[in-house]
């Protein structure tokens, strides 16, 4: 199995991307960093799939329970960080094909 080199989270609201990259491993499963630095997207057993700011802090779950295949599933993410949440859809892309920024 091919190990994703990337993908984008798209806010289903105004179509706002976040482009994720490889950033080594985590809990012995490929971990992404947002390209701008600020949200990892990692799998840990305790919460499987989930995106997380610093500290630790989970900030969005793939929609539908958890998830704990090889890889981050493509579809529905649902944000959250205080008052605020968003729907966003992961969408896997090949950077040589759509460019950097997804």
């Amino acid at each position: 199995m091919t190990t994703l080199p990337a993908f984008v989270f798209v806010r289903r609201t105004d179509g706002l991307r976040h482009p994720f990259g490889r950033d080594g491993e985590h809990h012995g499963r490929p971990a992404y960093r947002r390209t701008d630095g600020a949200v990892r997207c990692v799998w840990s057993p305790a919460e499987g799939w989930h995106c997380e700011i610093g500290g630790g802090l989970v900030t969005a779950y793939p929609l539908g329970g958890r998830a704990d295949g090889p890889e981050p599933p493509a579809g529905p993410w649902r944000s959250f960080k205080d008052d605020r949440s968003y729907l966003y859809d992961l969408r896997v892309y090949d950077v040589r094909v759509d460019g950097a920024d997804g």
